[in-house]
């Protein structure tokens, strides 16, 4: 009997990523990334090509098939996770209208700014402030802005959604157009409480549901593929979750107050908190984690904008580096004497949670005549950490308790000089699984749990631990946090 596999598809934002897993034990055979082309029409602008994230799809989904070495037939089912936020724009056909408005660009600042005190009285149904970042402002920008989007909306044929429903509407060649609630939750326009539409809040920012997918649970039968070249025919889709929320489905962060960060481009730190849609007091986000049997379960969040970025800024732009990977070994070269009043603030797109302020700026201070590439390598790090800690931060604020661990995952959770700081900065246990692709891994676990392979019972079993990391009680990092929360506080 030819053995069945599940393929994830895991869009990013700076690359998608194919993985593919044996159906029955869950292991990753294999896994293909391919990068595309970030766009910057403007300072602050950030879009990506609709056709570039397809093609990028395809040809990871085509390669990892191949590197397997199975069929595409053997494929049974699939799982998509995606950067959320991100905003598309398409006709009916499928075809972009726009680039997508990207989670990062800032484009709406000022009309946040406007609409602030009117929204206020709103947020408790989102559980999201008014900013940029979310959906909901970036589609009002576009029905305002763009002509092909003013277009087709006055001939019925504007399709608005994030990226998970703009793949699932070309894998089944326009048959489903569909979300889930996690991605529902990012985009200003459902209500936490009955994860859907909201009337008041389509209103407010002009937006008519027709142009919206269906929002449905995160584990269910979203629809199957359809006329495509690199894939047959048939395979169903059973899995949607937004990145942040799989990669907490990943490290099996299912009971309450479980508690997962992610470093990617950005860092996002989110803990379950069950049943309960707690509202943040200390500027965190409050979210649908994933939606089960018709059962949202809830998480809040912290975001940090920039953590990997951040390292690739340095090889990029100030070329320290050649590979990301080699910040660690950099920054091990400099000494804490070095450092103790240096300090990256690696706020390229402005401040998130816990503190919103959209209008701050990037930032390395402190520097001397004796500053170079290692020190400068070291604060990057520390500034990445310093940021997830202001989260974690707020976190323990809203629960009213002390977060004794933290999984962590991510390409950057390899970076063990990292880790520790992370440790170190938030006197919590760091503990970093033997797979830290979560995110990837969260639908594949979602889509073997619909296929029957995989009881949601048995799910805390596939954590598997690789590495711990515990605080170092070095007063070094205690000043510098306390330095560096006065300097965070004090910028407009």
């Amino acid at each position: 009997m030819m053995k069945k596999y599940i393929l994830a598809i895991d869009q990013g934002t700076t690359g998608s990523t194919a993985i593919i897993a044996d159906e029955k034990s869950l292991k990753v055979i294999s896994k293909v990334n391919h990068e595309f082309k970030q766009i910057f029409p403007k300072p602050s602008w950030v879009e990506h090509s609709l056709d570039d994230i397809f093609q990028s799809v395809k040809d990871t989904i085509a390669k990892a098939i191949s590197e397997a070495k199975i069929e595409s037939s053997q494929i049974v089912s699939i799982g998509i996770t995606n950067q959320r936020e991100t905003t598309c724009a398409f006709t009916k056909s499928g075809d972009a209208l726009h680039n997508a408005i990207v989670w990062q660009d800032r484009r709406t600042g000022d009309y946040c700014k406007q609409n602030q005190d009117a929204y206020e009285k709103l947020k408790i149904k989102t559980g999201l402030p008014l900013d940029p970042y979310f959906s909901a402002t970036k589609m009002k920008w576009l029905l305002d802005n763009s002509k092909d989007v003013q277009t087709a909306y006055k001939k019925n044929d504007l399709c608005f959604s994030t990226i998970d429903t703009y793949l699932l509407y070309k894998l089944t060649s326009g048959e489903s157009f569909k979300t889930d609630a996690s991605n529902a939750s990012r985009t200003l326009l459902m209500d936490l409480k009955t994860c859907e539409w909201d009337k008041e809040l389509l209103c407010f920012f002009d937006i008519d549901s027709k142009l919206l997918p269906t929002i449905e649970d995160s584990f269910c039968d979203f629809g199957k593929t359809q006329g495509l070249d690199f894939l047959p025919d048939g395979i169903k889709i059973n899995c949607i979750l937004g990145d942040q929320q799989a990669a907490l489905f990943g490290q099996t962060c299912i009971e309450k107050n479980d508690i997962k960060c992610t470093y990617g481009t950005g860092a996002f730190i989110l803990t379950n908190t069950g049943k309960d849609i707690i509202q943040s007091r200390n500027g965190l986000l409050t979210t649908v984690a994933y939606k089960y049997k018709d059962s949202p379960v809830y998480a809040l969040e912290g975001s940090s904008y920039i953590a990997g970025a951040a390292v690739q800024w340095l090889r990029d732009n100030l070329n320290m580096i050649k590979e990301a990977k080699d910040v660690e070994s950099l920054a091990k070269k400099s000494s804490t004497t070095e450092t103790e009043d240096v300090f990256f603030f690696p706020f390229f797109t402005g401040v998130g949670a816990p503190y919103w302020k959209s209008e701050v700026k990037a930032s390395i201070e402190g520097i001397t005549r004796s500053t170079g590439s290692a020190e400068i390598a070291r604060v990057c790090l520390e500034g990445i950490a310093q940021s997830v800690c202001d989260s974690i931060s707020a976190i323990e604020k809203d629960l009213g308790l002390k977060l004794s661990e933290i999984r962590v995952d991510g390409g950057a959770s390899l970076n063990n000089l990292l880790m520790q700081m992370q440790a170190n900065f938030s006197d919590s246990k760091i503990l970093r699984p033997q797979i830290v692709e979560t995110t990837g891994y969260g639908v594949i676990l979602g889509s073997a749990m619909q296929n029957g392979s995989l009881k949601f019972s048995e799910l805390k079993k596939e954590f598997e631990l690789d590495k711990e990391f515990v605080n170092e009680n070095d007063s070094y990092y205690c000043e510098k946090r306390k330095k560096w929360i006065k300097s965070v506080e004090s910028f407009n």
